[in-house]
């Protein structure tokens, strides 16, 4: 084969470099997929390396299927006898003809959520464990992450003896694990863990895969875990023909157990290795890799290589601060509008990259008003949300009690000891005398067969309605919602769940109040079926069908392999992106940093990156700064193209005759009539020099009760005399002080008075 035709200089060298370790450093968009594909057709083709004796692994089907279709195509259908698989199916197949080594039967099941879900609950039943005091969602993710450690159900009882609840967890997953075996079935995570298991404890099974694989490929190695690095380290032989490709730089699933030494160190473990830096990027201007490369170089824990391209600069990235986050929606639905208009783009074009999935919401709406179609990739658009569709139930049943259906997914939600075969009895009832279920259960004495406990709960049920019915019309919708989430446990539940998908249930949640509140400031009919008729009538065109030309919303982790001519990453504030716990935390910060990296290079020709001076969480307007990874992008690749700064420059024009040296007050009222943030930008864009405006700023805004106050906010960035910089996390009043509780970074939480303090608004 022609390599040196097909591939550019450090390709080819990868692809031809086939004895001995490999570390394959391939940087965003530099074609390593190509790489391996023609590596391994030239070990088949070109050095008669026999298909069966590799090995190639990566994390999903879809990746593989890929690869091994790519290889087929260059080498014919001799590809079939090698193995291209991912971790686990790799590992099914060596555990199916060796497991019964390990005492379990070649036929074994592989047990699917569904069913590990029953055995976990029929070991708790079995050890008499109440599921309101452990779900079995918090024994299986804990259980999960102990096999991804290679930690068996022995060790972790013995390293969790002295914690109460960490021991029960370790009492379930001991007999899990004999149930599982008594069963002669596996769980996913199993399938891994007795793999390196019988490699570890059986020396001719160890010596057979030896012989059999002589070379080993391992894709996208800066995502493997624990049992994984393990796996292969087993499968490696003397002589060490091991080639792992990957990038620490997108290194960002470190909270499902991803451990980026295990790329950063691979030359510890195979000191004879070669590294090759894929660096040469085949998808974005170079603008925007040279973003990419300013922001990622803050990193201390990486490699060190930068993208490069023979493409063209291109446009800048460009900055855009809006007021606020409907602002920043609206000016993202016009820009895709601007562009397609002008350039002749389609809808496919466009992503819309944020942090978090409840930032989806305004987004949504935005270009439902814009006629913009859009789709959600890896996540249920807002209103589709289970969260979401149980508070709507409670508002419609609030709103309309002859609706069963809302009141069926209610009941008993949260839990409340009303089962299904109790609201059987009660279905049956109301079929017998013709009435909803409502009033049914109004009548919950008289439904045979219902035992004291019944009845019990669901008296308690209607009078928690009732109460809700009767504020219908004396509360904001809001007001409703909140009373909903407090007085059914249900938003508690959350909080303290130690399910990790709850915590972006509780955001979301959080993100509907929101979008109530807006629904109240906004519109002439504040009433609760106005608000129910506008989600309806606004989420129905999520019906339609859906053609391919339409724009895509994701989070960075679910863009990540994918690419744009046109992305937006939206939400760049300080305690979004990064948020709160990376900016307190050096290893987090590092993890966001690189998802920072991945969002950029998705951007094949054209940034935006925009932020939002308020944004409403929780129905509070809250105020974060831009994040600070905007900063690390030096000057000459960025623009800011509108905004907060824009109208700030236009506002000083419209007021040039104002004599803002003798009357700084009046020039700082008028700029902030524009916008909040307009007074600190007229601060920057003044000279250095002396300014009596400037100085008038330092010793009366920052001291002034009324202008302090006014921009004192949840989430503000502020810096103190003594105590240096810290973030306002809560502010309340005391016998006519304004009270405000600042999370310093060196100094911790203090409480102190607002307009007494010396603090400066960042």
């Amino acid at each position: 084969m022609d390599l040196k035709n097909l591939l550019n200089k450090e390709q080819c060298e990868a692809a031809i470099t086939v004895d001995g370790p490999l570390l394959i450093l391939a940087g965003a968009g530099s074609g390593k997929t190509r790489v391996l594909t023609y590596r391994i057709a030239h070990m088949i083709e070109d050095l008669n390396i026999y298909p069966s004796q590799i090995l190639a692994i990566t994390f999903t089907n879809k990746a593989a299927g890929e690869m091994k279709d790519r290889v087929r195509a260059l080498v014919g259908n001799v590809a079939d006898n090698m193995w291209i698989s991912t971790f686990h199916s790799s590992c099914v197949r060596i555990l199916r003809r060796e497991i019964d080594k390990l005492g379990y039967n070649k036929n074994f099941t592989i047990y699917d959520s569904y069913d590990q879900k029953s055995l976990i609950k029929q070991c708790m039943k079995e050890l008499n464990i109440n599921e309101k005091d452990l779900t079995d969602s918090e024994i299986l993710n804990k259980i999960s992450n102990a096999k991804n450690e290679l930690i068996s159900s022995d060790r972790y009882k013995k390293e969790n003896e002295g914690d109460f609840r960490k021991n029960k967890i370790a009492d379930i997953y001991v007999l899990y694990q004999k149930r599982l075996k008594a069963n002669n079935a596996l769980d996913f995570d199993d399938l891994i863990f007795k793999a390196v298991e019988l490699l570890k404890n059986d020396k001719e099974v160890l010596e057979f895969y030896h012989r059999k694989f002589r070379y080993i490929m391992v894709d996208e190695y800066q995502d493997t875990n624990k049992a994984q690095y393990e796996l292969i380290k087993l499968l490696v032989d003397e002589k060490e023909n091991i080639c792992v490709v990957g990038d620490d730089d997108q290194c960002i699933y470190a909270w499902r157990g991803a451990d980026v030494t295990n790329i950063l160190d691979f030359e510890k473990d195979y000191p004879k290795a070669k590294v090759v830096k894929l660096e040469q990027n085949y998808r974005s201007y170079g603008n925007i890799l040279n973003a990419a490369n300013e922001v990622i170089r803050n990193n201390s824990q990486r490699k060190d290589k930068a993208l490069r391209t023979e493409k063209e600069c291109g446009e800048k990235i460009n900055l855009y601060r809006a007021f606020t986050d409907r602002d920043e929606a609206n000016f993202v639905a016009s820009q895709i509008k601007s562009i397609m208009k002008e350039e002749n783009k389609s809808y496919k074009d466009f992503a819309i990259l944020y942090r978090m999935n409840s930032q989806s919401r305004i987004f949504e709406e935005s270009f439902r008003k814009s006629l913009i179609p859009y789709k959600i990739i890896g996540g249920l658009k807002f209103y589709d949300r289970k969260e979401i569709k149980d508070i709507m139930a409670y508002l419609k049943l609030i709103n309309n009690p002859l609706d069963d259906i809302a009141l069926r997914r209610i009941i008993n939600v949260p839990k409340r000891n009303i089962g299904d075969a109790t609201i059987e009895k009660i279905q049956q009832f109301a079929a017998s005398v013709d009435q909803c279920l409502y009033s049914a259960i109004l009548d919950v004495d008289y439904i045979p067969t219902m035992t004291t406990r019944n009845v019990s709960s669901i008296s308690k049920f209607v009078s928690l309605m009732n109460s809700f019915m009767s504020k219908k019309d004396e509360v904001p919708v809001s007001q409703l919602i909140k009373s909903i989430l407090d007085d059914t446990g249900y938003l508690k539940q959350l909080e303290t769940s130690k399910e990790p998908e709850d915590e972006s249930r509780v955001e979301n949640i959080k993100e509907l109040v929101s979008d109530a509140v807006e629904f109240e400031r906004t519109s002439e009919d504040k009433s609760l079926l106005a608000f129910l008729e506008g989600v309806s009538l606004g989420s129905g065109t999520d019906d339609a069908e859906e053609s391919n030309d339409t724009a895509a919303m994701m989070t960075v982790h679910s863009a990540k392999g994918l690419e744009f001519p046109v992305v937006f990453m939206v939400g760049m504030e300080n305690g979004i992106f990064p948020g709160m716990s990376s900016l307190n935390n050096f290893t987090e910060m590092e993890e966001s940093r690189r998802l920072c990296y991945v969002a950029i290079t998705r951007a094949e020709e054209k940034l935006f990156i925009t932020s939002a001076e308020t944004r409403m969480v929780f129905g509070r307007n809250v105020s974060y700064a831009a994040s600070d990874f905007i900063s690390e992008i030096s000057p000459a690749l960025k623009e800011n193209i509108g905004g907060v700064k824009n109208r700030t420059v236009q506002v000083l024009k419209k007021n040039k005759n104002m004599d803002a040296e003798n009357n700084p007050h009046s020039l700082r009222s008028s700029i902030s009539n524009e916008g909040r943030a307009s007074v600190k930008d007229y601060i920057s864009i003044t000279s250095k020099g002396s300014n009596p405006w400037q100085e008038s700023m330092n010793s009366s805004t920052i001291n002034s009760q009324g202008d302090i106050k006014s921009e004192a906010t949840v989430g503000r960035k502020v810096r103190h005399s003594n105590f240096g910089i810290g973030t306002i996390v809560s502010i309340s009043n005391s016998n006519g002080d304004t009270l405000v509780s600042i999370a310093f970074d060196n100094m911790g939480i203090k409480k102190l008075i607002l307009d007494k303090s010396p603090l400066e608004m960042l």
